[in-house]
């Protein structure tokens, strides 16, 4: 059995959407997600890929307290004040994780992507 596990992109094999490394006393979780729903605004839209976070988390047994870092990419950076919002909303309190947030041109539509690193418990 490989430490490393992948969830592909179906379209596009070369890529994937979630990855997990684990080692003897731990690993990591890495996952990225859009919105399901591009019609949305972008506090919608973040929500929405937050939702696929909190997917990606209890399919491996993790919850939001266990991100340690967090990469945003919007298409507006002059936005960020509606982004922080849902973000912290969301967000436990205490639990905030390293994070960037940049701009980017992106697919038609897409107006955030979420990546986000999680920190599996220390076995024992």
């Amino acid at each position: 059995m490989s430490d490393i596990t992948r969830r592909p992109v179906e379209v596009m094999p070369a890529k994937s959407r979630v990855a997990t490394y684990r080692f003897p006393g731990g690993g990591f979780l890495w996952c990225v997600a859009t919105a399901r729903d591009l019609s949305l605004d972008l506090p919608g839209q973040t929500a929405d890929a937050l939702a696929v976070i909190d997917g990606y988390l209890a399919d491996h047994g993790l919850d939001r307290t266990r991100i340690v870092k967090a990469e945003i990419v919007v298409t507006d950076h002059d936005r960020k004040p509606e982004f922080d919002a849902v973000w912290s909303e969301w967000m436990p309190a205490g639990y905030g994780p390293v994070r960037s947030f940049v701009q980017s041109i992106m697919p038609e539509g897409d107006l955030v992507e979420i990546i986000v690193t999680a920190a599996f418990p220390a076995e024992g």
